[in-house]
């Protein structure tokens, strides 16, 4: 078994393209299944370093839809079971409101991530805001990105290492990205913004 190397490259202009032709595939997929499909993480971030992997957020009323698995194996996509994400420290401790769905996309399709969370849940508005904070702050952004790069250098080979430091980080940034949010009114962006 091969282990993943991560690897933090340069922001590619592309991204948001590719998205954009995932996000086709999904619309047409999920049809009204889905009530958002955002870009999400690093590649979202214009001039942020990342991974060369496409997160895509895709919002549902209900995350046992029974339409859901059925669309995402049409197009190639398989279940995991990754069931919950990570509950930052002071976040809501229901476990619903960190429950999503995870598929892996297709080997023919660029690397992409597909996270399906229920509309209105913290795990969804924290996607949603942490892009939209470092598209606001590029010191935060840029500190990620150092944080990221060094990781990546650091410790190559080891996703477990990675996460258990890149996901506190996060949340550290989203004590700031939560300050900045009450102090100008953010709410979710619409959807396809």
């Amino acid at each position: 078994m091969t282990t993943a190397r991560i690897v933090i490259q340069p922001y590619d202009e592309s991204w948001p393209a590719e998205f954009a032709g995932v996000e086709r595939l999904l619309r047409d997929a999920l049809g009204d299944a889905a009530v958002r499909i955002d870009h999400i993480g690093s590649t979202s971030v214009p001039g942020l370093a990342a991974k060369d992997v496409i997160d895509v957020q895709v919002s549902v009323g209900d995350l046992d839809d029974p339409r859901l698995v059925p669309a995402f194996e049409q197009l190639g996509a398989t279940s995991t079971d990754i069931a919950t994400d990570h509950v930052p420290p002071g976040g809501d401790p229901d476990p619903a409101e960190w429950e999503k769905r995870y598929f892996r996309a297709p080997a023919s399709w660029r690397p992409t991530h597909l996270h399906v969370r229920a509309t209105g849940r913290a795990n969804q508005r924290y996607a949603l805001l942490f892009c939209d904070y470092l598209r606001h702050s590029r010191v935060a952004a840029e500190a990620y990105a150092q944080v990221k790069a060094a990781l990546a250098r650091l410790r190559p080979e080891d996703v477990d290492a990675y996460y258990a430091v890149k996901d506190p980080v996060c949340d550290l940034v989203m004590d700031a990205a939560e300050r900045w949010a009450a102090d100008v009114g953010w709410s979710p962006p619409a959807a396809g913004s």
